[in-house]
């Protein structure tokens, strides 16, 4: 009976935290629009791609294009509780016109993001390489 009471005063303790933390985990959860923009720089051209990232368990992935395909482009990472997230971005140039050294159609490249997510947005910008920025706009539940 003792062995009991412990087990139930225990789950008190645990239950409240374990709700917390599930709170947390889903906080960014949904469908974010997403635009990402690399300005003309070194003797590339600029672009932009919008497309819908999805949010899960703080887990992100958005894709652009056909993967395998040029012009294809992959985001991924997690957002930790506060907000921020270091994505990393997969992609193949779409035209040698639009990427720095004016690679092929079909070269892999891949880069890393630095941004903030807030309850219904957020902002970010590549860390090496070109200067792009990124923006997420959560959508509203269908």
């Amino acid at each position: 009976m003792k062995s009991l009471a412990v087990l139930a005063l225990s789950m008190l303790f645990v239950s409240p935290g374990s709700a917390a933390a599930d709170d947390r985990r889903h906080r960014f959860d949904g469908v974010w629009d997403t635009v990402l923009s690399c300005p003309n720089s070194n003797g590339a051209l600029g672009f932009s791609f919008r497309f819908d990232s999805h949010v899960v368990e703080s887990v992100l992935h958005g894709e652009q294009g056909t993967r395998g395909a040029p012009g294809w482009l992959a985001l991924d990472g997690r957002i930790a509780d506060d907000g921020t997230a270091n994505l990393y971005a997969d992609g193949l140039v779409g035209a040698a016109a639009f990427a720095v050294g004016q690679r092929p159609a079909g070269t892999r490249y891949g880069y890393h993001l630095d941004v903030r997510f807030g309850e219904t947005d957020g902002t970010g910008h590549r860390i090496e390489g070109r200067p792009c920025a990124v923006s997420f706009t959560r959508k509203p539940p269908a």
